[in-house]
């Protein structure tokens, strides 16, 4: 089969590879539809330690089963899929507690690093275990179904976050993830959602999405407008949907006392914490970490038609040009967010 490999950093190849062998619990899905993930790109100069080559990236994608193992059930060839980019164990204690996003020995699909490595779907086909698969609505396309697992991302996050009715958001960065978590609060019945980057567009389309404030953090004070609008107190919520210091300080700065913050960018290993404002303030600052059963909601939401996707989609390509779209989006081509590969 023909995948898409990552041969050293920043250097890909479409090269001929063995189709994956099936173990006994899992389907081999012929892949229609896969997104270039932020965290790929982040990844493909070896920056973050987690795409060591040679991989095969990938973990947003659907397409159809083209076989199964001995031991798989309720499945069968034909069927239409997606699938968790987190790859759990059954038996695992979080797993068992109803966390299986943080349990033990896990992997995610498309990454290669010290721990584990695990090729992901930038091919035609890819093995999946039977336990993480989803089947896709009839109303759902494939290439609408390559984005249930960032939209997933975003729903655990809001799902870990105590919001009220008419409660007023703060979310920093307007990310593909960043753009699903304010279509959610608006769905949630927040009643202002202020967002603030430094890209004039997608905080344009960020007000097109739900936002009802949008400003630009290098020519506003981000934190004086919050407080304007919220009569001098603050936000009642904030998500940190970058990963950097000046977003988290810059919530941190803007949220009441006693708000919740609810970190889920993570391109900073570290970050510098103002632990003296979040104590004296009684803040609570929690991590959201990947996913953890949102696939068959999102899915639902889709298929309702009440998350709008096409907007966040910049581009639908075949696999043979995925090297070149990869290094669009790495050099940070302005109105490009979301690419679909299709092999």
């Amino acid at each position: 089969m023909q995948a898409l490999v990552l041969t050293e950093y920043k250097k890909f190849e479409l090269q001929e590879v063995p189709v994956p062998q099936l173990q006994p619990e899992e389907v081999l899905i012929r892949v229609v539809a896969v997104g270039i993930c932020g965290s790929d790109v982040h990844g493909m100069d070896g920056s973050t330690g987690r795409r060591i080559p040679p991989v095969i990236m990938g973990h947003e994608a659907a397409g159809i089963i083209e076989s199964v193992g001995s031991e798989v059930t309720g499945w069968h060839p034909g069927d239409r899929v997606t699938f968790d980019s987190t790859i759990y164990r059954l038996d695992d204690w979080y797993t068992r507690k109803g966390f299986y996003n943080l349990s033990d020995n896990r992997m995610v699909l498309g990454v290669s690093c010290p721990e584990f490595k695990r090729d992901g779907a930038f091919a035609e086909y890819v093995a999946i275990p039977q336990h993480i698969l989803y089947k896709i609505p009839r109303s759902v396309s494939f290439e609408h179904a390559a984005m249930v697992e960032p939209l997933a991302v975003a729903l655990h996050a809001v799902n870990l976050t105590s919001i009220s009715v008419n409660d007023t958001a703060l979310v920093g960065g307007t990310g593909m993830i960043a753009l699903f978590v304010i279509q959610l609060l608006k769905l949630a019945g927040c009643g202002k959602i202020i967002t603030f980057d430094l890209d004039q567009d997608r905080l344009d389309l960020a007000l097109k999405l739900g936002a009802t404030h949008a400003f630009r953090a290098d020519t506003m004070n981000v934190t004086e407008e919050v407080l304007k609008i919220t009569g001098g107190r603050g936000a009642d919520i904030g998500f940190e949907v970058v990963g950097i210091t000046t977003v988290l300080k810059t919530l941190i700065d803007s949220v009441r006392k006693g708000a919740q913050i609810t970190l889920v960018g993570n391109v900073s290993a570290e970050v510098n914490f103002p632990l003296q404002k979040v104590v004296t303030r009684q803040l609570k600052i929690q991590g959201s970490c990947a996913i953890c059963g949102e696939y068959e909601q999102v899915l639902e939401l889709i298929s309702q038609g009440q998350i709008e996707i096409d907007p966040l989609t910049s581009a639908i390509a075949p696999l043979h040009e995925g090297a070149e779209w990869f290094n669009r989006l790495y050099n940070r081509e302005k109105g490009l967010m979301k690419v679909i590969l299709k092999p």
